[in-house]
């Protein structure tokens, strides 16, 4: 039967594919892709962890006291028994060797259609076991987790494979965690769907960083939705269409096609200067996430990277931190692949939407915190973990021996701050000097996110050589609403009117300080931006690789004094983005 789920755009494009559920749990779970290779080690790994708690059950069950409740000692057979059924590791098996997963995710995916079956049972008592089979399964699971903690050894991650002859997949899930897309990003799939998130969320920036289609919020797609459905993401209307007719299906392949064609075309412009009709030069930069991503970005014909988001060295790695020499490694590659372009290196942006591993910092764990994006998160903890942010520092100065590199903070709120930096930096620059250790100029700016470092720019302008406007927290924190809930996800507003004149005077007073400002949000990469930001004075971008070519176009073919003369009339307007529409598009540059 084909229906039909609706969520929040934040991806466009089209993508057919068969689902891939991962199935939300109440135990952490790794989800990754093993070689062919491996897959019976694998599966051996799994039973493993079922014998482990096969035993550890039995054993509870023979130490029971005489004067224990014998519902106690039924419940015990009961989990044995669900345990050691076929239904669930065994068929797990089938997961392991057809679609690579590894044992974790394996017997989560299991589960998963387990628990379908359990939903659809009309005995109550037996629809009620559903509780006893996740208990069972997160034993397992903990057993799985306490292996690999004791023995490092075992199948290897495959980050990319070859699905020559399969049909192209889809990832569901209730959310995904930003490890999990560390995991994704170079995988097989064709597009994402969501039960949660917004516009700005990691798994909406994720999916347009890597061009592919993504549709988010749809708050019941992960239920609804089962292992292996034809599934059609609509990611320029956020729907999402499951099991579709063959003449739904026909419709949206020739859609494919037609953006196809039109992504080759833009592609062309890859060597051609932003240069706008009237002359001026604009600089096109990337953000990336690993050093691995400038081959993508330089492939672009990006000009530099205006955001490196160090954070991503320091997640997914079961609670250790990257080592000095390791982050030294990861910048000096980033840095030497862009070939004397610079390179922007945003310090640890940890909390909020990208927690560390729950083992790692107890004061990062969303349970304790009732509002992550205001707490401890970005400078805020570098400043609270002055060894770890020390070592960074001097990671980042030993990479800059190696090309042009600018240091960028997040989140700066207070002077104070700037100034602690400040002290930090000469500590650090002191710490080479003693060892020796070379390192060049490095430029330092700060992130205007935080409505109030919008308001006293003017005096954080004195202390820094550079600013970067990141326009996702700029206007979450701004329009006080989680970018991430879906709930309040309708209300995040680039074009209100508080948020344009925030952006607009920001970029007006860098620019009247004779400092250097770019816009690294996602308002950079969305060309429906790009010919207000033109007119607001911006002349350095910063986006997601795959969005350079359209904004390129855009840039091509604007006339920034003309864009200019209608800003003032935008800026005053009660409905900002009606009046840009009427005074930005070309048919009114023509009058």
């Amino acid at each position: 039967m084909s229906f039909q789920v609706f969520g929040i755009p934040v991806s466009r494009g089209v993508a057919i594919g068969r689902a891939v559920l991962v199935a939300s749990s109440r135990v952490d779970v790794a989800h990754y892709f093993i070689g062919a290779a491996d897959a019976e080690q694998e599966y051996a790994r799994l039973v493993r962890g079922r014998d482990a708690v096969t035993r550890e059950l039995q054993d509870l069950k023979a130490e029971l006291p005489e004067d224990a409740p014998h519902e106690l000692d039924a419940l015990l057979d009961v989990h044995l028994l669900l345990l050691n059924d076929e239904a669930l590791v065994d068929a797990a098996r089938d997961w392991i060797v057809d679609r690579h997963y590894n044992a974790e995710w394996a017997l989560s995916a299991q589960l998963e259609v387990l628990a379908r079956q359990f939903d659809e049972m009309e005995d109550d008592y037996l629809r009620e076991r559903k509780a006893d089979l996740e208990q069972v399964v997160e034993r397992v699971l903990a057993a799985l987790a306490a292996e690999q903690n004791e023995s490092p050894s075992g199948a290897s991650a495959v980050v990319a494979r070859d699905f020559a002859g399969e049909d192209p997949l889809l990832l569901v899930a209730a959310d995904i965690a930003p490890a999990d897309m560390i995991q994704f990003k170079r995988s097989v799939f064709q597009g994402f769907i969501t039960d949660i998130g917004g516009k700005t969320s990691h798994t909406a920036i994720v999916a347009r960083s890597m061009a592919i289609p993504a549709v988010v919020g749809t708050r019941e797609a992960s239920r609804l939705i089962r292992q292996d459905d034809w599934v059609i993401i609509d990611g320029d209307a956020g729907t999402v269409i499951v099991n579709p007719s063959p003449i739904v299906l026909e419709e949206y392949r020739f859609r494919q096609r037609q953006a196809e064609l039109e992504n080759a075309r833009l592609a062309r412009l890859r060597h051609t200067p932003a240069i706008t009709m009237d002359g001026q030069r604009i600089e096109l930069h990337a953000n990336i996430e690993l050093p691995g991503d400038t081959v993508a970005a330089l492939a672009s014909g990006a000009t530099g990277v205006g955001l490196f988001r160090s954070e991503f060295l320091f997640m997914n790695r079961e609670g250790d931190l990257p080592s000095e020499e390791e982050q030294f490694a990861a910048y000096k590659s980033a840095v030497e692949a862009m070939a004397g372009l610079p390179v922007t290196i945003r310090t640890v942006d940890i909390g909020a939407d990208k927690p560390l591993d729950r083992m790692s910092v107890n004061e990062l764990r969303h349970e304790h915190v009732l509002n992550p994006a205001m707490g401890l998160r970005a400078i805020r903890w570098s400043l609270a973990e002055p060894s770890m942010f020390r070592q960074q520092l001097r990671a980042i100065y030993r990479a800059s021996a190696f090309g042009k590199v600018k240091l960028l903070v997040p989140m700066v709120a207070h002077l104070g701050e700037i100034r602690q930096i400040q002290e930090t930096i000469k500590r650090v620059k002191g710490q080479l000097d003693e060892t020796g250790q070379a390192y060049g100029e490095v430029l330092l700016g700060v992130m205007v996110e935080v409505p109030a470092a919008a308001i006293m720019l003017p005096q954080l302008l004195k202390h820094v050589d550079f600013v970067s406007i990141g326009t996702n927290d700029l206007i979450q924190y701004t329009l006080a609403i989680d970018r991430a809930d879906e709930a309040v996800a309708h209300l995040y507003d680039p074009w209100h009117p508080a948020v344009l004149n925030l952006l607009a005077s920001s970029i007006a007073q860098a620019r009247a300080a004779g400092k250097e400002v770019s816009v690294c949000g996602e308002m950079a990469g969305d060309a429906a931006f790009t010919d207000l930001l033109l007119a607001m004075g911006l002349t350095c971008f910063s986006m997601h690789p795959s969005q350079i070519p359209s904004v390129k176009q855009r840039i091509l073919r604007a006339d920034v004094p003309r864009l200019s003369a209608a800003l003032p009339r935008i800026l005053e307007s009660d409905e900002p983005a009606k009046a840009a529409l009427e005074a930005l598009t070309p048919q009114s540059r023509l009058h």
